[in-house]
């Protein structure tokens, strides 16, 4: 079972809990997404609470994130989406970020390799847009599915094409960040995995050995950098979809 790449992703209950003949049980993904929000949580308040003039290394990391994504919302939603959305995508990124680096330690569950969880996210952001695009906008924010400048001709294909584009986004938005998690750390289990087979083989396969070792480094390496990547990417895309409730048709 050691050597099985999957296996890291098995969802395991710990404290079984049952109401009205649901399985609520407490499992290892629910402690570790407790874990990576408590440790969000901890890191901000114990980088921001001496809000000294002369910043530490937490504070300029703490307000370096702050102006990353505020500065990404700005751009791609106006000052309006700064003020409604800015806390949810902020919320988002560090969930996502900080699951992300939590599942790069040894034996620890990466919540981010559960379709349910990104799937979920992905529901979020979606229902968001259509609720607040309605609210604000009213009929009106049908105008996604009509861009402007389209031939007349051509225009029930662009809308059907528009439709069926939008409605696929959680789809697209959660198997994104999934499959790059579970592709990444399944590669990585195969790589290290052959480690301690050649070294136990011995001779001439023990010197080989150094060869999946390399690798496994330099995986892991690219992974913390995917973890990054992949939080990124999803706000991003909240961004531009978040954009299109507040301008649609723009």
């Amino acid at each position: 079972m050691s050597n099985d790449p999957i296996h890291q992703f098995h969802i395991t209950p710990l404290i079984p809990i049952e109401i009205a003949g649901v399985d609520a049980s407490i499992t290892n993904a629910t402690v570790f997404m407790g874990a990576g929000v408590a440790a969000t949580f901890l890191f901000f308040n114990w980088a921001m609470k001496p809000a000294a003039l002369v910043p530490g290394r937490g504070q300029v990391a703490a307000e370096g994130a702050f102006s990353f994504i505020h500065d990404m919302v700005k751009d791609a939603t106006g000052a309006e989406g700064v003020k409604k959305f800015f806390p949810f995508v902020f919320s988002l990124f560090l969930f996502i970020f900080m699951a992300n680096m939590i599942g790069m330690f040894p034996y620890f569950f990466t919540t981010t390799s559960q379709l349910v969880v990104t799937a979920a996210l992905a529901l979020m952001v979606f229902t968001t847009v259509i609720v607040v695009g309605l609210a604000k906008n009213g009929a009106k924010f049908f105008k996604i599915f009509t861009p402007s400048g389209v031939p007349i001709y051509i225009l029930p294909l662009v809308v059907l094409i528009e439709i069926i584009s939008f409605f696929s986004r959680p789809l697209s938005h959660s198997v994104r960040l999934w499959a790059n998690i579970l592709a990444g750390h399944i590669l990585l289990k195969v790589f290290a995995s052959f480690v301690p087979m050649l070294v136990a083989a011995g001779g001439a396969f023990m010197a080989l050995s150094i060869l999946p070792m390399a690798m496994t480094v330099a995986l892991y390496g690219l992974e913390f950098l995917v973890a990054f990547l992949q939080a990124y990417v999803f706000a991003l895309l909240t961004c531009i979809y978040l954009n299109d409730a507040l301008h649609p048709g723009h």
